[in-house]
């Protein structure tokens, strides 16, 4: 089984490139920061991961996401392994994304992020951000509720 689930900040604004022909598929390249569980003094506290999406997944990630963005993305690892031009064996991975949502609401982020909405998602999937927009049931109302 290859599933990864990550959740992170991106780095920079994602790179989307549309293919040649008639079919024109979008690819978005992004990068998220996942921060370290355990700090220790001298190392890394993040890891960042290199991460594609696309067709329409790639569209949404190109009008909804920017740099500082948080986002859950779930998918598969891809080793991205290729030659430079020096002739060295260059090794890493990528994240090649199934689904990508929101894990923070636009308020928290600052309202730095165009358009998007609290809890979207791409893959229709519950949003964690969702809980802040419950509304107080008020007292002696409860029998009245058909779910009670």
């Amino acid at each position: 089984m290859n599933k990864v689930i990550l959740m992170g900040r991106l780095t920079r604004d994602p790179e989307v490139r549309y293919g040649q022909g008639q079919a024109q598929t979008a690819v978005a390249r992004y990068s998220i920061a996942v921060d370290r569980k355990f700090k220790r003094d001298g190392e890394p506290t993040a890891d960042f991961f290199n991460c594609t999406s696309f067709g329409k997944q790639a569209e949404f990630v190109e009008r909804y996401l920017r740099k500082g963005t948080k986002v859950v993305v779930s998918g598969r690892v891809e080793n991205d392994n290729y030659t430079n031009k020096e002739g060295q064996q260059v090794y890493s991975v990528r994240v090649i994304v199934e689904d990508v949502e929101f894990a923070e609401s636009k308020n928290a982020q600052g309202g730095s992020s165009e358009g998007g909405s609290q809890g979207a998602s791409f893959a229709g999937a519950p949003s964690e951000g969702a809980g802040n927009d419950f509304m107080n049931v008020p007292d002696g109302i409860v029998e009245e509720l058909p779910f009670n």
